[in-house]
This record gives structure tokens, C-alpha cells and sequence, in this order.
């Protein structure tokens, strides 16, 4: 018989919650893919708002190239150019044709007209049209569009520029649109809608094609979302690691300290902590389930004699292999407990009072045919008086309670080892049973104060 298995370990050894780890992991988990889906979210918003930075200084400098072109053409009061095949007269403006003496005729191209001749010449290189507008046009062509309309309504109110992106079936283009303000060189042409220099009479708006920079900021996009799930699932898989290890090694070290309160160091049996709680649970089993238990209770005789003589290192090695030969011959499901000093206990679960005897027998004799060296090489032969006692529900007594019952059986078997030591020592004496009985219909109580 053999209990090494069962003194390795205390059979309760508490470790912490699966709840708090839950807890832990799901808050630090939690908190990792909060920053990390901040940071990524922060480089996404800022490559998009890149990318629209981009786009719109892109249609300031076409708009600011436009108007410098007006200003250009204001500046000189328009200029002529021939009349030739495909060239119309601007019929908005009052005697625009100039004929000269060798019978040349010339139309006048005022800044308006300039700049929707350019805008067409640019669509139709594919490069970007330009719009001139306003809420009250001379030019049924400069009726304003949705967008255009609600742009010059917000100039009203003091916006300085509109933007929009919109997706057609031919890509994706960028509108933009900055006011236009009536100046001196405007007045000729202007004056009768009423207009004053200053004044927002209209706007000037650009469309260009963005398919291109729309494609890449899609994939700058998926880029970066696909980096953010990457780095999240490595450093959750490298977190989960972590946090499976350190809980392995808590538990470890948790399940150490447990074993260091509740087992001897010296010997490696259970202590009387862990006895009473133990002997408690037995006692109350026996009775419900009708079962014995039996206990040997022993101390090794003269053992101040063995310090004494050969010092507590020795004494120290008696004790140790007296714990050996307990486990030797005693089965996994038996308790070995070092009761305190020289002192030792033996709790064996369905063994009565004979089963008892007998084991505290063979322990008996094998002690007494071991030889421990001693720091001097030589040989030292030691005994130990062994007392039994046994519970062994069958009828007798009511049932009092676990604690009751096991302190009963202790002060019954430290009654039979006095016995023994007064009958000479180095013998097995046996105390009378106890017979705790369960009332019907009561179980015993598991939560009564341990001894």
C-alpha cells in the first residue's frame, strides 16, 4: 500500500477564480483593442483627410490660376480677338465687335466668356471644367446647378469655400466652388443687376476627375485596416500567452504555498490543519453512508533520548523515515498527518477498528526492524506506541455532529496511545468504538466549525 500520490498535494488546493481571470483578460483585452483601434482609426481619419488636403489645394490652385486670368483680362477692360471661323460675338454684352479700317472685324472676350472657353478647352483634354455662376445670371449657361446653388447661398452667410465628392457612372470626381466679389473692373458689365464693389455676385466652381486618389485611399484604407487587425490579433495572441502562463505560474505558486500551510515540511505529511478539516468530512460521511473509519494515533518512544544522544539531525532523519514507512503501508485514500513533535496520525476512510490494528501493527514491526544512521556513521533502532480507535456507525449513540463526533475519536485514540506507552511501549492498544447513528431524515451538517 502506498500514498505517495496522495501526501504530494493537498486535495483542495485553491486557485484563483476562472471569473477574475475571465474578468482580467476580457477588461485588459478590452483596453489593448481600445488603443490599438484608436491609434489605427486616428492614421486612417488622417490619411483620408490627407488625400482631401491634397484634392483641395489642388482646386484652389485651379481656381487661383482661373481668377488670375480673369484679373488679367479685367485689368486690360477685356481683349479682342479676330473673328473667324467657330469665333461667336458674346451676345450679353453691348456692341462687342470692332471692326478696324482694313475691314477686320474683332469680338470682345470679356472675363466671363474667357473663362467658359478655357473650361471647355480643358474638358475636353480631360483635365477639369470650370463654372462661373451666380443666383441672378445674365447667361442662361451660368444657371447655377444643386450644388452650385447651395454653395452660393452659404457665400451669403459668410463661407469663404464649398466642397463635395460625388460618384458618377463615369468616377468619382471633387467639386469645388470659392465665391466671386464684384471689383470696379465688373461694374460695366454688372452695374444694372444692381451689384456694388464688394459684393458677392456670384462664384467660380471646379470639377475634376479623383477616381485615381478615390482608389487609393480605398486601399490605403483596407491597408490600414488590414495592418490594425493584424496587430491586434498578434499582440491579443501574445497577451493571451502571457496571461496563460502567469496564471499557470500563480497557480503554482499558489498550490505551493497551500502545501507549505498544510503539510510539514520536515516529513512532507499533511499538518493538524489540514487533519481536522479532513477527519471532520470523514466523520460526517461515515455516518451518512454507514461506513467505518478507523484512526491510529503514535509517538516514538524516548524520542528526547534520540536528540539528545544524537542530536536533533538525527532525530530530524528518524522522523523522516518514519513518514516513509507510514506511506508505505497505508493506501492513497489513508491520511498521514504529523500531529505535532514525535507525534503522528493515521485517518484510514471504510477500515475498522481490527483493519486498524493491523495496519498500526505492520508499521510497528517495520519500524522496529529499521536501522537510521546517524552524523556518525553508526546505526540507531527506535520504537513507537501505537493507539487505534474506530467509528463505526451501526445503531448506538445519536448523531451529534461531525466536529462532535470527530473529537471523540481523537480523545479516544490519544486514550489508547497512553495505554500503550503504560503497558511498556512499542506496542498497539485499541479504545472502544464509536457508534454515531444519523437521525432519519437529517444530514449531517457540512458547515459546522471545524475542530
Amino acid at each position: 500500500m502506498h500514498a505517495s500520490a496522495a501526501q504530494a498535494a493537498p486535495s483542495r488546493a485553491v486557485t484563483a477564480k476562472p471569473e477574475i481571470w475571465k474578468r482580467f483578460t476580457l477588461s485588459v483585452s478590452l483596453a489593448v483593442s481600445v488603443i490599438v483601434l484608436a491609434i489605427f482609426t486616428v492614421l486612417f481619419l488622417r490619411n483620408r483627410d490627407a488625400l482631401r488636403d491634397e484634392v483641395t489645394t489642388r482646386a484652389r490652385a485651379h481656381i487661383h490660376d482661373v481668377q488670375l486670368m480673369r484679373e488679367w483680362n479685367a485689368m486690360y477692360g477685356s481683349v479682342y480677338v479676330e473673328k473667324g471661323p467657330g469665333v461667336e460675338s458674346n451676345p450679353y454684352l453691348e456692341h462687342p465687335d470692332l471692326t478696324t479700317s482694313d475691314g477686320r472685324v474683332f469680338t470682345l472676350k470679356n472675363p466671363s466668356l474667357m473663362t467658359r472657353e478655357i473650361s471647355g478647352l480643358a474638358d475636353k483634354h480631360g483635365m477639369f471644367t470650370f463654372h462661373i455662376t451666380s443666383l441672378n445670371p445674365l447667361n442662361p449657361a451660368n444657371v447655377p446647378d444643386t450644388f452650385e446653388r447651395e454653395a452660393l447661398k452659404s457665400f451669403e452667410s459668410g463661407a469663404t469655400e464649398v466642397s463635395i465628392t460625388q460618384a458618377g457612372q463615369d468616377g468619382t470626381y471633387f467639386r469645388f466652388m470659392a465665391p466671386l466679389y464684384v471689383e470696379s473692373d465688373c461694374l460695366p458689365c454688372h452695374a444694372k443687376q444692381g451689384y456694388k464693389a464688394g459684393e458677392v455676385r456670384g462664384g467660380i466652381s471646379v470639377r475634376f476627375d479623383i477616381s485615381g486618389v478615390h482608389r487609393a485611399q480605398t486601399e490605403s484604407g483596407t491597408a490600414i485596416i488590414l495592418v490594425c487587425v493584424g496587430t491586434l490579433v498578434l499582440l491579443l495572441g501574445t497577451l493571451y500567452v502571457f496571461i496563460f502562463k502567469l496564471m499557470g505560474r500563480l497557480r503554482t505558486a499558489q498550490q505551493e504555498l497551500e502545501s507549505m500551510a498544510l503539510t510539514d515540511p520536515l516529513t512532507g505529511l499533511y499538518n493538524r490543519a489540514f487533519l481536522f478539516e479532513r477527519l471532520r468530512e470523514e466523520a460526517a460521511r461515515a455516518a451518512r453512508y454507514k461506513i467505518p473509519v478507523g484512526t491510529v494515533m503514535l509517538d516514538v518512544d524516548h524520542f528526547k533520548a534520540v536528540n539528545d544522544t544524537f542530536g536533533h539531525q538525527a532525530g530530524d532523519h528518524v522522523l523522516a523515515g518514519l513518514a516513509g514507512l507510514m506511506r508505505e503501508h497505508i493506501r492513497e485514500t489513508d491520511l498521514a498527518v504529523r500531529f505535532g513533535g514525535e507525534e503522528f496520525l493515521l485517518l484510514l476512510p471504510g477500515i475498522g477498528m481490527e483493519g486498524a490494528c493491523a495496519v498500526a501493527e505492520k508499521i510497528r514491526a517495520a519500524l522496529e526492524g529499521t536501522e537510521f544512521s546517524t552524523r556518525e556513521g553508526g546505526a540507531l533502532r527506535v520504537t513507537a506506541s501505537f493507539g487505534c480507535a474506530a467509528l463505526e456507525p451501526q445503531g448506538g449513540t445519536p448523531w451529534d455532529g461531525a466536529s462532535a463526533v470527530a473529537e471523540d475519536l481523537l480523545r479516544r485514540a490519544d486514550k489508547a496511545l497512553y495505554a500503550a506507552k503504560s503497558a511498556g511501549r512499542n506496542c498497539v492498544r485499541s479504545e472502544g468504538s464509536v457508534s454515531p447513528s444519523t437521525p432519519e431524515g437529517h444530514e449531517p451538517d457540512q458547515k459546522e466549525p471545524l475542530l
